[in-house]
């Protein structure tokens, strides 16, 4: 049921951006309106997915690459389609669908490639932890991508490019705005997420912090977000200065990620 379920999420996110394309081809936003509802149907479908792991193993989407994937694909695009509701972004969805769908494929070739977690690593902890900080940074990367299309469109106006490009992308206010708003909610569901992952470590290793590589890395991702959200709240970045910090900090993060996972080991591999 777990495969299907993810293969019926697979071919409606590949329609969604099938969808999402012929919109910036053609330039009609009735597609774009398809596409997202599509989205949705996907999303709809990778819950169940998700539901139906739970069920049959007992335990979330921690256990290998597969679930990594998965779930961080399923995260994005669930908070693509809430700041969707409040924002005229439906442009956004063209990359977040293709980012998802690219996501889903891979978990769906990794699907045999995790194992059961130790009993020691199980509990309702576990799942509050891993769910929570996927979250999060899937928060922080729509708030990069946002970023991106608003440092696009910014020139595009300043260069005074008014064609066809400035029409399809979103207003400045509405791309400013889901990075204000993804600050303000994937801050503290980040900061949740690693104080349950403390929690969880003080349970099993007897102390809540361990120098391992990943909790670096989470801690300086935790860091980055906390600067980006102190500009913008007490100092009042907006804008051109809060879209160009969140894109660079994504592009760092990704870099040191890469670098960590092929360099080092981890106790957050579960393969």
């Amino acid at each position: 049921m777990e495969k299907l379920l993810l293969e019926m999420a697979l071919i409606s996110y590949f329609i969604s951006t099938t969808g999402y394309v012929g919109s910036l081809i053609i330039q009609r936003i009735f597609l774009a309106k398809i596409a997202t509802g599509l989205l949705a149907v996907a999303f709809c479908f990778h819950t169940a997915t998700l539901f139906s792991q739970y069920i049959v193993t007992g335990q979330g989407s921690v256990t290998s690459l597969y679930g990594w994937a998965s779930l961080f694909a399923w995260a994005i695009a669930g908070s693509y389609l809430f700041f969707q509701i409040r924002t005229k972004t439906r442009i956004l969805g063209a990359i977040v669908s293709p980012l998802t769908c690219l996501l889903v494929l891979a978990a769906s070739q990794l699907m045999h490639g995790g194992g059961l977690l130790p009993e020691n690593l199980k509990g309702p902890l576990v799942m509050i932890h891993v769910i929570l900080s996927v979250t999060g940074e899937a928060l922080f990367v729509l708030v990069a991508l946002a970023g991106m299309l608003y440092l696009i469109q910014d020139r595009q106006i300043k260069n005074r490019r008014l064609g066809a490009v400035t029409r399809i992308l979103p207003p400045l206010k509405d791309l400013d705005r889901i990075n204000h708003y993804g600050l303000l909610l994937g801050f503290p569901v980040l900061t949740f997420g690693l104080l349950s992952g403390a929690a969880w470590a003080g349970e099993v290793w007897g102390s809540h912090w361990q120098w391992d590589p990943k909790l670096i890395w989470a801690l300086l991702f935790w860091l980055c977000f906390a600067f980006i959200l102190h500009q913008r709240l007490a100092i009042g970045w907006s804008g051109h200065k809060a879209a160009l910090l969140s894109v660079t900090f994504l592009l760092g993060l990704l870099a040191s990620l890469t670098f960590i996972t092929l360099g080092f080991s981890t106790i957050h591999s579960f393969r």
